[in-house]
């Protein structure tokens, strides 16, 4: 067993001790960080008072919770990591990893089986075990399919890795056809797979690609050309009140107003760039931030032409290319034109696959430019400005170009959220807005694309997750409301990534330039914060 030694004393501390002793530590900690967010909560009562409602309760079991994960971590998890890098005598190889201990073939086909079962009793669940345990049981199926999933992606990842790019547009084509056909089957009609899949494909679907699209935008301006942004929401704003405005008093098209929208935004980002040419680090990333604030005030203020904080309704639909409408109303109906049953569902599907186009043409436009002498420039300026300017090239041209490609992308995702919503207000548009782009950018990987995605897949479906589970007001009181708490595990979540992988989930990246051969640069031997 290890053991700590202190040097000042002569004392031997086994793992047990010093776990609850850091235990106790983490519980004191815990319990000043959450003693006023937790403990204590302000309300209204019948007459409009502000009052303070305990929840000691509450406040306790985080604080527990908080010690024993300590504990355990210390006494049993540091000593088994340290383990996993001893080989053994006998036979001179390293112990099985923890995954490969943990993805076994009969766990495998234990959860496939738990799944089956409670997917039979789906229906009648409820009568079965009561309303109380009918929750745990269906997050113990959602459980045993996370499970399975897992054990699936861990088996082949060698090739889901060789072929990683392929498998996961082919996943994203056929994403919205499986939801359907699963629900279907579930519900026994296609209608019913039809209506089921609005709030997976919009949700967990559309919600995240438009993250994923500003997040590739953004990535422009901070992973390639090193540009701190923390005004990027404004070129959102500018791209969704640019469809509004012209769409509703104009009548034009959504695709004659998406170019439109990209240029404007595009427009706005030359604006911005002008003044900051010669700004960095905290003083560009201070004036970018009040950009996006001016912005925003300017969109509450000026009424008579944003309508202020009651924001603009009524926004038009996408249509099919003009060929075919989602209105109801219309003689074009796309029920109506295919002969097919009504459903809300159809437009959902078809702004799945336009804002997944959207996408994957920001990330085409990105490869292309990153291979071009622009992008080379962009990547010599975030390496270091004073040698990129001795080398001729001009950093003026460089930095404009790179704030007016990446708001344009901005601008394109804004009018794509416009049409989505129908409806767009100043709110929608904060700095909390930006400060998830940019830590979505973080998290994956500076300059990463693959990275980048699969950080909004994780923060922004972590996230909506929270909304699926019901069951936790069993264990919390009827009054937790779980997607309340998103924005606090979406902050331990980046403290534990970027604890775990600093440089983001990708820490090495794939040079533009290279001779003879391609080789991967390892994190260790890139600046930091730009692996």
């Amino acid at each position: 067993m290890a053991v700590t030694v202190s040097p000042e004393r002569d004392v031997v501390a086994t793992p047990v001790q010093r776990a609850t002793r850091e235990a106790l530590y983490a519980g004191a900690i815990a319990l000043g960080l959450f003693v006023l967010f937790i403990g204590l909560r302000t309300d209204q009562n019948i007459s409009n008072e502000l009052i303070l409602v305990q929840r000691w309760w509450l406040l306790f079991t985080v604080v527990v919770l908080t010690m024993v994960g300590r504990f355990v971590y210390v006494a049993y998890g540091q000593p088994f990591l340290a383990k996993q890098k001893i080989a053994d005598i006998a036979t001179g190889l390293l112990p099985d990893s923890v995954a490969t201990r943990f993805f076994r073939l009969p766990y495998f086909i234990a959860a496939i089986a738990v799944v089956a079962v409670l997917a039979v009793l789906a229906g009648s669940l409820d009568g079965l075990l009561g309303p109380g345990l009918a929750g745990y049981a269906r997050f113990a199926r959602a459980l045993a399919i996370i499970y399975a999933l897992a054990s699936v992606l861990f088996y082949f990842r060698s090739f889901i890795h060789a072929h990683f790019s392929v498998l996961g547009i082919a996943a994203l084509a056929v994403y919205p056809v499986v939801v359907v056909l699963v629900l279907a089957l579930y519900s026994g009609s296609m209608m019913g797979g039809f209506q089921g899949s609005l709030k997976w494909v919009d949700n967990f679907g559309i919600q995240i690609l438009i993250y994923v699209m500003l997040a590739w935008g953004l990535n422009i301006v901070v992973g390639l050309a090193g540009l701190l942004d923390l005004g990027y929401v404004a070129f959102y704003a500018v791209g969704a009140y640019a469809y509004a405005l012209l769409g509703t008093h104009f009548g034009l098209s959504f695709w004659i107003l998406l170019p439109a929208a990209g240029a404007m935004a595009a427009f706005w980002g030359v604006l911005l760039g002008f003044p900051v040419l010669r700004l960095r680090g905290d003083y560009l990333a201070i004036v970018t931030l009040a950009f996006g604030e001016i912005i925003r005030l300017v969109l509450i203020n000026w009424r008579e032409v944003t309508n202020g904080s009651a924001g603009i309704s009524g926004i038009p639909k996408v249509t099919f290319f003009g060929l075919m409408s989602f209105n109801v109303s219309d003689p074009n109906y796309i029920a109506k034109v295919l002969d097919i049953a009504t459903s809300s569902a159809y437009y959902k599907i078809f702004l799945y696959y336009l804002i997944l186009g959207l996408c994957l043409l920001t990330a085409f436009v990105t490869i292309r430019l990153r291979r071009m002498p622009v992008g080379r420039a962009w990547e010599a300026l975030r390496e270091d400005e004073i040698a990129c300017r001795s080398l001729g090239i001009n950093t003026t041209t460089t930095k404009l170009t790179a704030f007016a490609t990446g708001a344009m992308f901005g601008g394109f995702a804004g009018s794509f959220f416009a049409a989505r919503q129908g409806f767009v207000s100043p709110e929608s548009f904060i700095f909390l807005e930006s400060a998830i782009i940019l830590a979505i950018v973080v998290l994956g990987g500076m300059g990463s694309l693959v990275g980048i995605a699969v950080a909004a897949m994780v923060m922004i479906g972590g996230t909506e997750v929270l909304r699926e589970l019901d069951f936790l007001k069993q264990v919390f009181g009827p009054d937790f409301t779980p997607e309340l708490y998103r924005m606090l595990l979406f902050g331990m979540a980046m403290v534990i990534v970027m604890v775990w992988k600093p440089r983001g989930f990708v820490g090495s990246r794939e040079p533009t330039a290279f001779l003879k051969e391609r080789r991967a640069v390892s994190g260790s031997f890139t600046k930091e914060g730009h692996g």
